[in-house]
């Protein structure tokens, strides 16, 4: 393994006990939300919007000069930030509903089904995390700990999520699932290079799922999010991104 193979590792490893352990942060629990749960919120948002989004841009030009057949959709990029927006507000939806008809409590466990449909679907969004952590590998090493930043403050926000959807289930088995997609995630970038359009594709898939992932925890009215934490986040972050 190279040096700058080691270098992607380290993030990698930290997320994945971010996962194993978040959910012993009890200072984040309870209602009103914590505000150190809007603050990280904030500067997820804040990357997406002002470092992937705009890496967007020239992942559109490679795109388009690989779509061939597929010429005629202009915007590919947008489209899969769309895609990965609207596929996480589905799964929100789904969880949701079933819980409502189920009339279940704050610790009560969702449908296995249900479970395993949402853990499956954020096993997948953690391999692509893990697999982008690769690429970025060739980066800077300070664009790869900018990225390794935001996702690790997102992975808290969905933890907690999680766990309020899923109770036990998610911290006996959910999490470890979760761990398991980021590291295959990222392994697989060891022997898999894909084309420089499929990984802008794929950029953009979850440019669009951390923001509704974010906002899904921050607008519901119950949750009494603290409006300022996030703002002084999402500020504050993207001060540091333009001064970088």
């Amino acid at each position: 393994m190279s040096q700058t193979q080691l270098v992607s590792m380290w993030p990698v490893l930290a997320l994945a006990l971010l996962h194993l352990f978040a959910g012993r942060l009890v200072f984040l629990s309870g209602t009103p939300r914590s505000i150190w749960l809007s603050l990280a919120g904030g500067v997820s948002v804040a990357y997406i919007f002002l470092h992937l989004f705009p890496e967007l841009g020239a992942g559109q030009a490679l795109v388009e000069a690989a779509a061939g057949a597929f010429g005629w959709l202009e915007h590919h990029v947008y489209l899969m930030a769309l895609t990965g927006l609207v596929v996480f507000y589905g799964l929100e939806r789904l969880v949701t509903t079933q819980r409502r008809q189920a009339k279940a409590g704050p610790e009560a466990e969702a449908n296995p089904g249900v479970f395993w449909l949402h853990i499956g679907s954020f096993a997948i969004y953690n391999a692509l995390i893990g697999y982008l952590l690769y690429q970025r590998e060739e980066e800077a090493t300070r664009q790869l700990l900018l990225f390794a930043l935001a996702m690790a403050l997102h992975f808290v926000v969905n933890d907690f999520g999680l766990q309020q959807h899923h109770a036990q289930a998610y911290r006996r088995r959910g999490r470890w699932v979760l761990v398991a997609a980021l590291v295959l995630g990222w392994a697989t970038g060891l022997v898999v290079e894909l084309p420089e359009a499929a990984i802008a594709l794929l950029t953009a898939f979850i440019g669009g799922g951390v923001v509704l992932n974010v906002l899904k925890e921050e607008l519901p009215k119950e949750r009494e999010s603290r409006y300022w934490a996030f703002l002084l986040g999402a500020s504050a972050y993207a001060v540091l991104l333009l001064a970088l």
